[in-house]
This record gives structure tokens, sequence and C-alpha cells, in this order.
């Protein structure tokens, strides 16, 4: 089956000018953020609603797994139909599942209210397609890693947020705020966005078929899928269990706290646009393995926690943070770049590929996560991220004589 029926129009979209730069990566960034506002909050969470630790733990599990069905089920229609009309439609639709979780009278409705959350908050990978669509090839790297900082500071300034405002307004408060800021997003983007052409006349039931001939076509996709879900799950593993771990003895610290760890993490995200730069001029295949023997390395300096003091503990978390999670963003915004320029017309099915691997992992590290620390404590977590970046590492070296 052809999976791209009809010619692209690559001429009706205006220049992407900073402002409209600025607009996708906050949009990503606010709209991504809604995936990670409960974990800084799960130790005060699991205490209101007299929930176990393990019960909680699904939050952020059926959350991710969410998103990775809403990527592999509604991401593609991006191709079919103008992606402004997608992305107004989505965050409307997500800012009411916030509202929802916020509401939620118990863990029932909040676990639910979670998994609609995930399927919306896809909305920012409508968006990352739509940078790339608009950006010139030659400048494509930096583009989507100057949108892609938007997404990952959102992902990691959630935590800070969110652990800020539940430690003193109440966890309740958070999903809230977050959904008025989601709904305030739609007006500003319904007035900014510009209409996109649809690159496939497809139905939708053709669409999700030619995702199978996607798959099986490009050996590209499938390693960096591969790779970048592996190191997804260790990044999951350990945000989403960092609370509750903090929480604990020896710690005894706060969501505040929790969440502060995510200014360590922004760090890293800071740097990753750079990663864009280098994937223009050295390769984006170089990029990969390079992020991802930085994203081994950290995870492994946190095997020497037992042997330091609490202090001790805390500065290597933060210094291992920094390092892991420039690891997983620079790695990728290379793999999107790689991606990306498989097939233009495809680029929405693409990046659902890509990103249902990513998010499948995060939900799999989630669950791993809380398991491991419920039975091994907090080295098992560690010990599950080292595994899986190193076998992203392991995939990106076999990549590396790839020719699709």
């Amino acid at each position: 089956m052809s999976t791209a029926p009809m010619t692209v129009n690559t001429t009706v979209h205006p220049t992407l000018s900073p402002a409209l730069t600025f607009l996708l990566a906050g949009g990503t960034g606010l709209t991504v953020a809604a995936l990670y506002y409960s974990q800084p909050t799960l130790g005060v969470l699991a205490g209101d609603l007299h929930a176990s630790s393990r019960g909680v733990g699904w939050i952020p599990t059926l959350t991710q797994l969410g998103y990775a069905i809403g990527l592999l089920l509604l991401a593609p229609l991006g191709d079919r139909y103008d992606r402004r009309n997608i992305i107004l439609v989505k965050a409307v639709i997500l800012s009411a599942a916030l509202l929802l979780t916020g509401f939620a009278p118990g863990l029932g409705v909040l676990l639910a209210a979670s998994l609609l959350v995930g399927l919306f908050a896809t909305v920012a990978q409508d968006i990352v397609p739509a940078a790339a669509t608009l950006a010139p090839p030659e400048h494509r790297g930096k583009v989507v890693g100057t949108v892609m900082t938007g997404l990952l500071l959102g992902i990691l300034l959630s935590r800070v947020v969110s652990g800020f405002v539940a430690e003193h307004f109440g966890w309740r408060s958070v999903f809230v705020a977050a959904a008025a800021s989601v709904l305030l997003l739609a007006a500003v983007m319904a007035r900014g966005l510009p209409r996109f052409v649809p690159t496939t006349t497809q139905s939708y039931p053709a669409l999700l078929q030619s995702l199978a001939s996607l798959w099986r076509a490009h050996r590209k996709l499938r390693l960096a899928a591969l790779a970048q879900g592996l190191l997804a799950l260790g990044f999951s593993a350990f945000w989403s269990t960092l609370a509750v771990m903090l929480h604990a003895a020896p710690f005894h610290l706060g969501s505040a706290v929790a969440g502060s760890f995510g200014l360590a993490g922004a760090v890293g995200a800071l740097a990753a646009p750079f990663a864009g730069r280098l994937s223009d001029r050295r390769g984006a295949e170089w990029v990969t393995r390079i992020a991802a023997t930085i994203t081994v390395v950290s995870f492994a300096l946190m095997l020497a926690m037992p042997l330091l003091s609490t202090g001790a503990q805390l500065a290597l978390l933060a210094l291992a943070t920094v390092g892991f999670d420039l690891g997983v963003q620079a790695s990728l915004i290379s793999h999107q770049t790689i991606i990306y320029g498989i097939a233009p017309e495809a680029r929405s099915r693409l990046n659902a590929l890509l990103m249902t691997s990513v998010f499948v992992g995060m939900a799999a590290g989630g669950l791993l996560g809380a398991q491991s620390l419920a039975a091994l404590g907090w080295m098992g977590v560690v010990g599950v991220a080292v595994i899986a970046s190193v076998g992203a590492l392991l995939v990106r070296m076999r990549a590396a004589s790839t020719r699709d």
C-alpha cells in the first residue's frame, strides 16, 4: 500500500517567524506538562486518598499509556486534516480532562481521568510536526530543537510548579489551574496558528494501515523507536518514583522538594537544542550515540548513593538528573530529525510511531519503577534505568552501520 497518495504542498505556509516559533514551543510545553503534574504530588495524594504507593503508581502509568494510545490512534490525523483544527479541538478536550482530574472524588475516577489526560495531551505531538513542516529543510534540526526545548521545559518545570502548588494549595488546585492555562492557550493559538494543507486523502482506516507499512519499510524508524523507548523507560522509572522515595526515610521531604529536581533536569533540557544544531552539522545518528552514552553514565552514577551521606546523595541525584535529562532529550531531538527526513508527506504518522514507542516506554517505566521501589528499594529503580539505557546504547551502536 502507498503511504503517500497525495503530493505535498509546501508553499502555503507563512514564514516561521520568531513569534510563531515561540508560540509553538510554548504550546508544546504547556500541553505536555499535563502528563507530569501528578508525579511530585504522589506522596501527598496517596495520603489524601488513603491509597497505597502501588495504587497511586498507576496514575503516571495510565497517563503515559493514554498518551501512547493517543499517539497511535489520533496523531496520524495530522496528515489527513488541517493540523490547526486538530490542535484546537484536542486542547479544549485536554482542559476538560484536567478539570475532571482536579475534582476526582476517589482513586478510580482519578485513574480514568489520568488516562483521558494522556490521550489528549498528544496535542503536543501535533505541534512538533507542524514546526517541522514550517521549517526550511536546512534548518529543520535547529527548529525542531527549539520547539522541543519548550516541550522539554514543560516536562521538567511542570514538576517544579506542581510540587510547589500542591504543597501550598493542595494537589487538586494543580489540575484546576492547569485546565485554565490550557484553555487560555487554545484561545491564543486560535489567533496565531496558520492553517495546514493535508498531505494525504486517505481514509482513517487507511491511515492506520499505513502505519504498519511505514514501520516495515524503514529500519531507521524501527531502531530510533526502540532506542528512544528504552531511554524513556529509564527516564520514567526515575521520575515516577522520585517523589515517593524522597517522601520516605531517610529524606522525609515534601512534594515541593521533589518538584524542584525538575530545575536540575531543566539545565540539561536547555542544553539539548544544541543537539539539533549538531544534527544539522555532524549527523543525527552520531548525536544519538553520544546522548545514549551520557544517559548510561548519569544513571550509573546513582549506584553510588548508598555509600554517601544524605546530603551527598541529594547532590548526586541533582547532578545525575542534569546528565540523564540532557542525554534523553538530545537523543529525542536527534531521533526526530532522523525520522522527519524519511518521508516528509507522512511526518505526523512517523512522529506517531516514534512517540508511541517513547510513551509505551514511559508507561512501562512508571510501572516497573513503582514495583521495583516497593520490592527492592531505590537501587532497584536505578537498576531498571541503567539496564534500559545500556540497551538503548547498544541499539544505537548497532544502528551505526544501518542503511535504510
